[in-house]
């Protein structure tokens, strides 16, 4: 099969072409060539700017197309629309927060038939917090016109594994691997992430089967707690891994600990909905997931591989300063 990926070097778009080499198919990228312009020497790179520089897409012919990084829909129209007589087959990768907030939180779950974000001013380019889901479900809508009834769309939750940039999923495993004492929410807190290796093998099989319509791309299959991750870390990790304080939710509010900022990926109580999303439809079109302690494992690996310690400073989460403040205020109550 003759694969055309629009990125293709970041995190997931780097794990869809590892997959699809894997397999035997022909891949092209379309990008600017600015973020690891060297990965994949054996793989034709087409250079350009998906925002009116699409001419060395031109004159081509490919079985599948995978838009891995559009944001605005004026930009995923353009290039919808030249490869519609490209390409048999288009698959978008959306997001679950394109699903309406309050809609999440009146049902306390989301699904694929939850209703949409919706923007007030529809022109907006400027992607923030507060567009972001609503600029996604307009980019779905312009694959869709472009090519009716050709178009998957991926909604993945949190993106986690090796070569995350982010470092939110990151943010758990090295601070159990670290040891010391690790402040965390309550444990049966609910978080969900996908190991962009899982995502993007399930989302090449449903490419190849030209499989059409949204799906939700969460994981891990079982139910995730903040319990669970940590006992997957323990069972890592073992005597090595942090001591592990759990405090209350109100606890942590009222001393202006900012959820999904301090701690990726967890939200309180009355946002749990973006973190119960339903995978049914996706498991029955072929999505697994490896185990926990498998994605713990080989992102730690990677994370000591790249950055030369474990101890190198993360990106994102709470330090270990504040920690120490939170552990101090817990004792004066």
């Amino acid at each position: 099969m003759k694969v055309l990926i629009i990125g293709g070097t970041k995190f997931l778009g780097r794990a869809l072409v590892e997959a699809a080499l894997a397999k035997g198919h022909e891949v092209t990228l379309f990008n600017r060539g600015n973020t690891n312009p060297d990965l994949f020497p054996e793989v034709e790179k087409l250079r350009g700017n998906r925002d009116g520089e699409l001419d060395a897409l031109k004159g081509r012919k490919w079985d599948v197309a995978i838009d891995t990084c559009g944001y605005v829909p004026r930009i995923v129209k353009q290039s919808a629309e030249l490869l519609a007589d490209a390409v048999e087959h288009y698959t978008f990768i959306s997001t679950i927060s394109i699903y309406a907030e309050e809609a999440v939180q009146a049902a306390g779950f989301v699904d694929e038939e939850t209703p949409l974000a919706s923007l007030a001013d529809e022109t907006t380019e400027e992607v923030t917090g507060e567009t972001y889901g609503g600029l996604k479900a307009l980019c779905e809508k312009a694959a869709e016109a472009a090519m009716p009834g050709r178009v998957l769309q991926i909604r993945p939750g949190l993106i986690v594994g090796p070569y995350d940039p982010t470092d939110r999923y990151t943010y758990w495993a090295i601070k159990m691997a670290r040891g010391g004492q690790f402040v965390v929410p309550p444990m049966d807190s609910l978080i969900q992430g996908i190991d962009v290796r899982d995502l993007a093998e399930w989302t090449l099989r449903l490419a190849e089967a030209r499989q059409t319509g949204a799906y939700n791309g969460v994981g891990p299959a079982e139910k995730l707690t903040i319990g669970r991750m940590v006992e997957a870390c323990q069972n890592v990790f073992g005597d090595q891994a942090a001591e592990v304080i759990p405090m209350t939710e109100e606890f942590l509010l009222e001393q202006g600990v900012q959820p999904w900022v301090d701690y990726p990926a967890w939200l309180p109580t009355a946002y749990v909905g973006m973190n119960t999303v339903r995978l049914e439809k996706s498991i029955a079109s072929g999505l697994t997931h490896r185990s926990v302690e498998t994605t713990i494992k080989d992102t730690v690996d990677w994370y000591i591989e790249t950055r030369g310690s474990i101890n190198d400073p993360l990106k994102t989460g709470m330090s270990d300063e504040r920690m120490a403040e939170l552990l101090a205020a817990q004792s004066d109550n």
